[in-house]
């Protein structure tokens, strides 16, 4: 009995030495944890400052599907008609429901602005951009250009299926519209295209000055198109907003498809001018 009790009784220097171990232990991790922080941060930062198209791609991605679901959701749930009627209210002052607010000649740039969006034009400057992209040799960059157009059309005509909303009264608009409203389909296809080929050209050029200016030119088409819309009455505003959300993040998905095939062959020692790239793109 006496053995077993001595042997059950602790050893108080033994627990007094690992208490101290332990609490030295933790006293160096948290010494240590800004410097890993630290580390941690600036090779997240380096790799977001190395890979930026990369970073804006996901972002864009991310946040276009969020705020195409966050309309689609209030749309379902009956809380977009009031914001919609409210900008449309805003467009339409006068007791002639056909009257804009603006000059005539607003009337008149934004029928033309309307027309950039239009299934045709962009069927047209598609066909164009695509026989220019295989005279250089370039069939993957002609070939994701189909595929981003195609597949905005897709999402497009699906998207209008699935909601099967109405357009603004007819007594509103100043254009013909056929078919079902949300998402704005003139809008969508125009920010898939005008980025998707914005993207191809920016990366060109080697002056970040000539790349802004590209891509700044192809938003702001995007943009004045979805604006049209809204000013002619052919779609309501949550519509646009909806168009340019899909729009872009299928845009930019399609970059980033272009971009893992990049790394892909990059490892196996080609490249995509070698396969029908644009300068790598």
């Amino acid at each position: 009995m006496g053995l077993r009790r001595r042997s059950q009784i602790r050893d108080p220097g033994r627990d007094g030495t690992s208490g101290k171990r332990s609490r030295s232990q933790v006293m160096s991790m948290l010494s240590n944890l800004p410097r890993r922080l630290h580390g941690s941060l600036s090779r997240a930062m380096s790799f977001a400052r190395r890979e930026l198209g990369l970073v804006v791609a996901l972002g864009v991605v991310a946040g276009g599907l969020y705020l195409f679901a966050e309309l689609a959701d209030g749309l379902v749930e009956g809380e977009i008609p009031s914001f919609d009627e409210a900008i449309l209210a805003w467009t339409h002052p006068y007791a002639d429901t056909h009257d804009v607010i603006g000059p005539d000649w607003l009337l008149e740039a934004m029928l033309d602005f309307t027309s950039l969006g239009g299934l045709a034009v962009l069927v047209l400057f598609a066909l164009i951009a695509v026989g220019f992209l295989l005279m250089q040799k370039k069939a993957w960059s002609a070939l994701m250009l189909g595929v981003a157009l195609g597949g905005g059309l897709l999402l497009s005509e699906g998207m209008k299926a699935v909601f099967d909303r109405g357009r603004p009264p007819d007594i509103y608009q100043a254009v013909e519209t056929i078919n079902a409203s949300f998402p704005s389909g003139h809008t969508l296809m125009s920010t898939v295209f005008y980025l998707t080929l914005g993207v191809m050209l920016e990366r060109i050029f080697a002056r970040r000055r000539l790349k802004i200016y590209v891509m700044g030119v192809a938003i702001l088409i995007a943009a004045l198109v979805g604006v049209s819309r809204v000013y002619l009455a052919a779609h309501w505003a949550s519509d646009v907003l909806a168009g340019w959300a899909l729009g872009a993040a299928w845009a930019m998905a399609c970059w980033l498809i272009t971009y893992a095939a990049q790394r892909r062959w990059a490892r196996r020692g080609q490249s995509l001018d070698q396969i029908g790239g644009i300068d790598g793109t």
